[in-house]
């Protein structure tokens, strides 16, 4: 029998209630879900239903009121300060004043990782998403397809197996979006990255 697979993410029965004036919202309640090493796992929904909310659950930018999360094994907090994951937002939300380049090897300089690694992460990670020839450029050069292609490369630069990424593709034209998913599946079939995928689009849930 082969292997079985180790969760990446377990979550059981979690919830998160946010208390506001008006009185408690029930963000999310009572959620379970396994998202094993090497999935692809997309979370559909009409807007307000919890999906980006749960991301930012795992990714610790949000806290659970109840019930019980791990990521590889250690709290979300935990996985955080680790950098065990990647997360690509809505927007790019590139830095303007710097190249394709400076803008994937940020974090690593936060890292404090050496000039010579971060470089070298930043052009591996540029030509898996296929920027390679992009990196002295500036954002303001690129299309918005291309700009959340390095907002890719950025998330991928960490090297972690676990890639969350929130209606990426969201604010492109459909043309533009439907490439975009085309690359990403051949992109997460080369790294075997774990990817946790958030949309609204029943098209996109199920070409993913």
């Amino acid at each position: 029998m082969p292997a079985s697979k180790k969760a990446v993410v377990d979550i059981k029965n979690l919830s998160l209630t946010f208390q506001t004036a008006d009185g408690p919202v029930y963000a999310l309640s009572e959620v379970d879900l396994t998202i094993d090493e090497g999935d692809f796992v997309s979370f559909i929904g009409p807007s307000g239903c919890g999906k980006t909310t749960l991301l930012r659950v795992i990714a610790d930018l949000e806290k659970a009121t109840g019930g019980d999360i791990s990521i590889n094994g250690v709290s979300p907090e935990a996985a955080r300060e680790n950098r065990a994951y990647g997360y690509v937002f809505q927007a790019p939300a590139l830095l303007p004043w710097r190249s394709i380049e400076r803008n994937v090897t940020l974090p690593l300089e936060i890292m404090e990782l050496s000039k010579e690694e971060r470089i070298k992460r930043a052009h591996d990670a540029l030509k898996l998403v296929e920027l390679n020839g992009f990196e002295k450029k500036f954002p303001w050069q690129l299309s918005g397809g291309m700009q959340q292609r390095a907002s890719i490369a950025r998330a991928l630069s960490f090297d972690a197996d676990l890639l969350l990424m929130d209606e990426p593709f969201g604010a492109l034209d459909e043309i533009v979006r439907d490439h975009l998913n085309e690359q990403l599946l051949k992109l997460w079939a080369r790294t075997n990255k774990t990817v946790a995928f958030v949309t609204h689009s029943i098209p996109e849930a199920v070409y993913l």
